[in-house]
């Protein structure tokens, strides 16, 4: 009866760990207890120890076909008690009926399977996964299609003009090169 015990105690302990590290994890179409299947109306109850900031636009239909092209997504900010802003989640449409979009990751503690993170320095994210590079304005975006996840990283930390529209090629990126952005995306 004794081992029993135990064994169902270590049983509990192990599935308690595992889910609980789950909480952290990324993966493609998912970041920690948010999945693909996950509504708006869900964060309340995924994020019910931690704080849920709104940030709505307020746009009517008339407006909306005026600016279709200028308008701000609604986006929620998740923030841990305490204050450390832990995600930005974007709907797909302004509803709590509505799936997510995107997820855009601010804590350290949201890793991918293969320890990826968003202060993983470049040579590490080059490393785990195969990636091809698109260059913006301001920044070259790492795309990985493995997470549907693009990550950016600013072009002064590259060493090139921020204007400049020339190809990126991944090993053209310093080793230590810092991610400003990691977003995955749910479409």
């Amino acid at each position: 009866m004794i081992k029993k015990t135990l064994f169902l105690l270590v049983l509990i302990g192990l599935l308690y760990s595992c889910n609980n590290n789950d909480a952290f994890i990324v993966e493609k179409a998912r970041v920690g207890n948010i999945t693909k299947d996950t509504q708006i109306k869900d964060l309340k109850e995924i994020f019910s120890k931690d704080s849920i900031v709104p940030v709505l636009t307020d746009v009517n239909e008339e407006d909306d076909q005026k600016n279709q092209y200028f308008k701000e997504d609604d986006k929620y900010l998740i923030y841990q008690k305490g204050g450390k802003h832990l995600l930005t989640i974007i709907p797909m449409e302004p509803n709590d009926s509505s799936r997510i979009k995107s997820v855009e990751i601010f804590d350290n503690r949201y890793k991918t399977r293969k320890g990826i993170s968003l202060f993983s320095p470049y040579k590490d994210i080059y490393a785990a996964y195969k990636l091809s590079v698109t260059n913006t304005i301001l920044s070259a975006h790492i795309d990985i299609d493995a997470l549907n996840a693009t990550m950016a990283i600013d072009k002064k930390d590259i060493g090139i003009n921020e204007f400049n529209r020339d190809e990126i090629k991944p090993e053209q990126i310093p080793d230590l090169a810092k991610v400003k952005h990691f977003t995955i995306w749910f479409n």
